[in-house]
């Protein structure tokens, strides 16, 4: 696969957990050795589309960046940066949203879920943040997105807003492709849904910065069944599964070779072998996050360094969208 250009994002939600590791910053890091030009960013705005404290918000940014930063994303490899420092982003998402019709975002399963949570009283931003999504991709014309499976639908509608921008204006955009993450990491409290940091059971998500006793805690109460050989079946065992999912996932054994090893084992005495795979391999990110937590300017400074080459790359394309569209 020619990957020309490699985009994503994640939102500043404080230290990440096992899922956004495992499913987006572990392919990342991979990422940036593939491909010559990746930008990844942290989402700051789109992070305001849910009621957020400043506060709260600057320092779940920073602590975003630590985290990334000691999980491997290396700005000498990559543009890592603050999306909200790169001014371009919201102003094509005005124009990208003058091309997109309510109707279909109204369909789209996201809005649904959170309008929903916020008593059917959805703010402008919650509604049109795909549009955004769409303005982050395509403001640097990307050739290639790595999104999970909740967030395939999000890319067809900036695959669309290409296609029609393009239609309207003439070949300019290319049409991004999907990269699919392939790790999909479910709540240990409920494993038929997937891992989240809003989880309201504190049980359910493991953060790369727990404790080992934190994480050995949350994985003895993984909700399993009542058997208790160790096998792989997501349709009529889910919690067992997903806990062969995080042991391969975490090791980089394949599920045949982490079920050998778990021959003789009950679940019980499996999920004690699974969290001593997650301490070892959160030790030195999690050393490595504190250290960095201590170098606020530090971390500033990648950010910003990383939007001033973003702004170098955006500002030209943006140039000749504001010619198409007439603004000049």
């Amino acid at each position: 696969m020619v990957m020309d250009r490699i985009f994503s994002g994640i939102q500043p939600t404080g230290t990440p957990h096992l899922g956004n590791y495992l499913g987006a910053i572990q392919n990342w890091v991979n990422l940036q050795e593939e491909c010559s030009s990746v930008l990844y960013s942290i989402m700051d705005m789109h992070s305001v589309t849910m009621p957020k404290e400043p506060a709260v918000l600057r320092q779940n940014i920073l602590d975003t960046t630590a985290a990334i930063l000691a999980c491997g994303v290396d700005p000498k490899k990559c543009l890592l940066f603050q999306q909200s420092l790169v001014s371009e982003h919201a102003e094509l998402a005005w124009i990208l949203g003058c091309l997109t019709n309510v109707p279909r975002l109204l369909r789209l399963p996201q809005w649904k879920t959170k309008h929903a949570s916020q008593n059917n009283e959805g703010t402008a931003g919650l509604l049109t943040y795909p549009v955004l999504q769409a303005a982050d991709i395509l403001l640097y014309k990307s050739t290639h997105v790595p999104v999970g499976e909740d967030q395939v639908v999000h890319l067809e509608l900036a695959q669309d807003i290409a296609q029609h921008f393009n239609k309207k204006y003439g070949e300019f955009f290319p049409v991004p492709k999907t990269i699919l993450s392939t790790n999909k990491i479910k709540s240990l409290r409920d494993p038929t849904v997937k891992m989240s940091k809003s989880d309201p059971q504190k049980l359910a998500t493991v953060n790369i910065a727990d404790s080992p006793d934190e994480i050995v805690l949350k994985f003895r109460k993984a909700v399993t069944d009542f058997t208790s050989e160790v096998t792989y079946d997501p349709a009529s065992r889910p919690g067992v599964s997903n806990l062969v999912s995080i042991h391969a996932a975490v090791t980089g054994l394949s599920i045949k070779e982490v079920l050998h090893q778990a021959v003789g084992l009950d679940t019980a005495q499996y999920k004690m072998v699974v969290a001593e795979s997650v301490i070892q391999k959160f030790a030195p990110i999690r050393s490595e996050i504190k250290k960095l937590q201590e170098d606020k300017s530090h971390l500033m400074k990648v950010l910003e360094d990383g939007a001033e080459k973003a702004k170098e790359l955006a500002a030209p394309i943006y140039q000749e969208i504001r010619r198409l569209v007439g603004f000049q």
